[in-house]
């Protein structure tokens, strides 16, 4: 079973009560992950804009530099 986070109303949802369309995040495998939906969306957005400034800045390295 997966586990949905609803945006619109706060609450876990599962595959047999999810509501559709854009409110829903997810699927999530454990209860607890789906709760923690905003905060891991959060974190992953400040690591995306992270690397993008660091790309924008020029201090982001090329993955093939990294291999010589």
């Amino acid at each position: 079973m997966s586990f949905w986070y609803n945006v619109d109303t706060g609450q876990v949802e599962t595959d047999d009560n999810r509501s559709r369309g854009e409110q829903v995040l997810g699927p999530y495998a454990t209860e607890a992950e789906a709760r923690a939906a905003l905060d891991t969306a959060h974190k992953k957005t400040e690591a995306w804009d992270a690397a993008d400034r660091a790309w924008r800045d020029g201090s982001a390295r090329d993955e093939d530099e990294l291999d010589d």
